[in-house]
């Protein structure tokens, strides 16, 4: 391994980032914008690294004033027709989220689905579809490769869609950035 490698290896990851969040549609961001702003609450449920990127987002979105709840905390409220489910899934049939999604349209609460797989089981379910058109196991041809392991892409694409979100409401809502310190943990 070579001193160069770190350099060229952040550079590859960057820019497959890059390319991944001009990628998504803006109307679709305007549109899932939308949809978190009327919600009562914001729920997120996703497995493995894409939680860990969904716990990210919710923890962002909170120090905004949205009232978010991560599926399976323990203090976890339930869900109602008011509230909204993001769920983050890049191939759309990861078995849990996707229980979930239908059991919460079930009760009449809106699902915002974020992934790779437009022709997913959760096409169904998903009052909106927010795509990071990036390579997943669907491996549909128009996915935006990567040389990265597995679904890296997809997870990173999805922390910074959160932090991009953020920002947006942020400047949309002309919030004082040292006046969001209010919300943030104190207990540490």
């Amino acid at each position: 391994m070579k001193a160069e490698e770190y350099a060229e290896s952040a550079a590859l990851v960057t820019e497959e980032c890059t390319k991944a969040l001009k990628a998504i549609e803006p109307e679709k961001v305007l549109e899932y914008l939308e949809m978190l702003t009327v919600a009562r609450k914001v729920f997120f449920v996703g497995v493995g690294r894409v939680l860990l990127s969904l716990e990210a987002m919710a923890k962002r979105y909170a120090h905004l004033g949205i009232d978010t709840v991560v599926v399976g905390q323990i203090t976890e409220p339930a869900i109602t027709k008011d509230d909204v489910l993001i769920v983050g899934s890049g191939s759309g049939e990861t078995m849990f989220p996707a229980g979930i999604a239908g059991k919460a349209k079930a009760i009449g609460a809106k699902v915002i689905h974020i992934g790779s797989n437009p022709n997913s089981g959760l096409k169904d379910v998903a009052d909106l579809f927010v795509r990071i058109p990036v390579e997943s196991r669907a491996k549909a041809p128009d996915e935006i490769h990567s040389e990265q392991p597995m679904t890296s892409l997809f997870e990173q694409s999805l922390l910074l869609f959160g932090d991009t979100t953020a920002l947006m409401l942020v400047r949309e809502k002309h919030l004082e950035l040292d006046k969001l310190w209010e919300y943030h943990a104190n207990l540490e």
